[in-house]
């Protein structure tokens, strides 16, 4: 008796089981999935992007100050500036 209420626990839920796994596989359900993964990979890329500039200018400007490309005529502007690598400055 306790072995047949286990099997046919058992079978209940593979059956609800796989049951949600094909409903998971529902073109509706992919595109959302997909769409939402991108939208996420969209946001970490736009992050690490925006952290990456930021970091080479900070360092663009440690190397300035270091090598001495701060100066004017060999006497220093006064102001620190960051430097772009896009500014061409």
């Amino acid at each position: 008796m306790i072995r047949r209420l286990f099997y046919m626990a058992l079978g209940a839920f593979l059956t609800v089981w796989t049951m949600r796994k094909l409903q998971s596989l529902r073109p509706d359900h992919v595109a959302r999935r997909t769409a939402d993964r991108a939208v996420t990979l969209a946001d970490q890329l736009r992050d690490f992007a925006g952290e990456v500039r930021h970091l080479s200018a900070s360092r663009e400007t440690e190397l300035r100050a270091e090598l001495g490309l701060d100066t004017v005529d060999g006497t220093t502007t006064g102001k620190t500036r960051i430097y772009d690598v896009k500014d061409g400055r």
